[in-house]
């Protein structure tokens, strides 16, 4: 894996162990020189992330949208911003330069983003991996939101096996290096 496309919030959450969890992710990029390819904000999850890959010499692609390329939100330390021309031309570069996806605890964009990579996957439209770093229970009941869509018929098995979670960024990163099942 060469770059890895990270979904987070704007908003840091109100436990330290999202912000640490973040960091740590940051690192361990780092430490494998995985490019951090992510929405270019120095606010929230987004801004800590990006400062642990960069604090430890690591590489960082930031992807914003005209409408949110202002100072007081935009990373300023990035190895290399783009700026495009909207919001959904920000997930499809996102997705186009990650060679997997995952999502750390966020809010309705973090979702949304991770919602489509998902669709897109099972439309057969990408075959990279798709994951939460499920730190503290943050996804718990969206997993078992995802397992009832699957007892009710909503999904497949296969689909449902498309979203994959570990609860350390060592152990993501492992889950992640694994074939996709079909």
């Amino acid at each position: 894996m060469q770059a890895l496309t990270v979904y987070c919030g704007s908003y840091l959450g109100n436990r330290q162990c999202y912000v640490e969890a973040a960091e740590r992710l940051g690192t361990c990029l780092a430490e494998r020189e995985i490019t951090l390819v992510y929405g270019g904000a120095q606010v929230g999850l987004m801004g800590a992330l990006a400062d642990s890959v960069l604090g430890a010499g690591g590489q960082v692609v930031g992807i914003i949208p005209k409408s949110l390329n202002q100072a007081n939100l935009v990373h300023q330390g990035l190895t290399r911003l783009e700026v495009v021309d909207s919001i959904h031309d920000r997930k499809s570069r996102m997705l186009a330069l990650g060679d997997g996806l995952v999502a750390l605890p966020g809010g309705f964009g973090t979702l949304e983003e991770l919602f489509e990579a998902l669709a897109w996957c099972q439309l057969k439209l990408h075959q990279k991996p798709c994951a939460v770093l499920n730190v503290n229970g943050y996804f718990d009941a969206l997993m078992s939101f995802l397992d009832q869509a699957t007892h009710q018929g909503f999904l497949t098995p296969a689909n449902r096996n498309l979203l994959l979670e570990a609860s350390t960024p060592e152990d993501l990163l492992a889950v992640m290096m694994q074939p996709l099942n079909d």
